[in-house]
């Protein structure tokens, strides 16, 4: 499969402001996140290792999809940031501890059949998560206990912002107005998500012959 040159990341409106204002991206603790079955290997590793701290930061390779947006960025303040995948790789290797990687996914008779060794921990998940084609950031530190990192970058490695597909329209041009108010934000490509109302796509239907 080819590898994608962007790597998308599902948030909302006040941590694309803390992203674009203080210029840094935060890996956070995962254990608020939903998949339990997730956060439990990321704790196992954590024992196994004798870490003080384990953080992650999650990204898709994938298109836009409708999953994405309502899982990742459900509601009208939900948005995606597409990242350069090289400049922002870029930006996440110079982080002494980070690590990156593309989650595999198994069914459990697989995982059972070959074993999981604890350094691929972090980066395994179940079958059914697949189409979320994870790119996921990882920070470990032996001696430091964080709850939180926040990891400088470029904002030039922000290739566009799109707002969610159920913020109403007439609300998106005050909004990018202001995402474009802050400081190097100005020339920001930003727009509202037309997945779920798309006028291009109607017209195909109303020409259907």
């Amino acid at each position: 499969m080819k590898i994608p040159t962007y790597l998308r990341r599902y948030t909302d409106l006040p941590a694309l402001v803390h992203i674009l204002t203080a210029k840094v991206i935060t890996l956070l603790d995962p254990k608020t996140w939903d998949d339990r079955n997730d956060s439990y290997f990321m704790s196992i590793y954590k024992e196994r290792q004798k870490l003080q701290s384990v953080l992650a930061l999650c990204f898709s390779q994938s298109p836009e999809t409708y999953h994405h947006w309502r899982v990742f960025s459900s509601g009208s303040a939900g948005v995606c940031i597409l990242f350069d995948r090289k400049a922002l790789l870029a930006s996440l290797k110079k982080v002494a501890g980070v690590s990156v990687g593309q989650i595999n996914y198994w069914t459990i008779n697989d995982a059972k059949g070959r074993g999981i060794e604890v350094s691929e921990l972090p980066f395994a998940k179940r079958y059914g998560f697949k189409p979320e084609n994870e790119y996921r950031t990882i920070y470990e530190s032996s001696s430091k206990e964080l709850l939180s990192l926040d990891v400088p970058i470029d904002i030039a490695s922000i290739r566009s912002v799109s707002l969610s597909p159920w913020m109403h329209s007439s609300l998106a041009t005050s909004t990018i107005a202001a995402i474009r108010a802050i400081e190097d934000c100005q020339k920001l490509k930003i727009s509202r998500s037309t997945l779920i109302s798309n006028e291009r796509w109607k017209d195909l239907g109303k020409n259907a012959v």
